[in-house]
């Protein structure tokens, strides 16, 4: 028997200005955070009806998401992409979601491309 793999939407790239971090100076003067957002989810019954309204509206989704990432500051990248997963998993088409965020802009003391926290969501991690 075939393997069944999921059908999965994403949005990558999605930047905005956030006031994330630990530090004063990250709450002071924000930064770009870049976030990818992979969710699963069945889109037969959109894709046989050509309907909108049975799968989810990526549009939407990405001003929920960067709404969060502009939105209350926390101290840990973690906590940012869990807030991100929730948003994602209140639509329920959503059967599971994995968020990367990135911190392009960090401080860290050394030469480098980037620091990612991802996560990995589900209705059955309820």
């Amino acid at each position: 028997m075939a393997e069944s793999f999921p059908d999965r939407i994403a949005i990558r790239g999605l930047r905005a200005q956030g006031h994330h971090g630990v530090y004063a100076f990250e709450r002071e003067r924000g930064q770009v955070f870049v976030v990818d957002a992979v969710l699963e989810l069945d889109t037969v019954a959109a894709a046989a009806g050509d309907d909108l309204g049975r799968t989810v509206n990526y549009a939407e989704l990405a001003h929920q998401l960067y709404a969060v990432v502009t939105g209350e500051p926390v101290n840990l990248i973690e906590t940012l992409a869990q807030r991100l997963a929730d948003v994602c998993l209140a639509d329920p088409l959503v059967d599971a979601v994995e968020i990367t965020v990135h911190k392009p802009q960090a401080e860290l003391g050394v030469p480098f491309d980037d620091v990612t926290v991802t996560i990995r969501r589900s209705r059955a991690d309820d």
